[in-house]
């Protein structure tokens, strides 16, 4: 029973986590690598910071569409991927659902990108535990649009993700592919 609500509340995940990690991995491609604030300041301090561009969030929203398209043809030809989906793609489509998992998740860490600034946390600074979880009730803000899961789909993500993150972001930290461990 824990084992299946975890599966199905991960697989409903995977969109996310890959717009999340979607920024990250294609800093280095030389397009739209402007800052989404484009350098405005609120209160003399940088909106959101030069680290949140279009580029990730553009390459964010993609890797989510892309994954929610994937997901929504397994689920149509694989009973046992079926069995798991809790997205409602035959209601709404791919590119809805990974648009709204992606977004929601970009506007998370934007949102909390704005909060450190106003702290006086930098970029790449720990604040812990929404360095965690703004990703993870971006997103599920955003789909409940369309779709509220089950509180106990809710409760398992707020409570797994930030172990996953934690755990990504070490593992980039170690490949070199992010600069620090959170």
């Amino acid at each position: 029973m824990i084992g299946l609500l975890l599966l199905k509340s991960l697989w409903f995940f995977l969109p996310v986590g890959l717009a999340n990690m979607a920024p990250v991995l294609v800093r280095k491609i030389n397009v739209l690598n402007i800052p989404i604030d484009l350098g405005k300041k609120f209160r003399g301090k940088p909106l959101f910071g030069k680290n949140k561009t279009y580029r990730g969030l553009v390459f964010g929203i993609l890797a989510a569409i892309l994954t929610a398209l994937i997901q929504d043809i397994l689920a149509n030809e694989f009973d046992s991927f079926r069995n798991i989906t809790l997205a409602p793609f035959d209601q709404y489509g791919f590119v809805v659902i990974g648009f709204l998992l992606g977004f929601g998740a970009l506007v998370g860490d934007l949102v909390e990108s704005f909060v450190k600034r106003r702290i006086n946390i930098g970029p790449g600074e720990k604040f812990i535990p929404w360095d965690q979880l703004d990703f993870v009730i971006g997103s599920l803000l955003l789909i409940s649009l369309i779709y509220q899961p089950d509180w106990s789909v809710v409760i398992c993500l707020l409570l797994v993700i930030p172990f996953f993150h934690i755990g990504t972001n070490f593992l980039g930290y170690y490949l070199k592919i992010k600069d620090n461990k959170w």
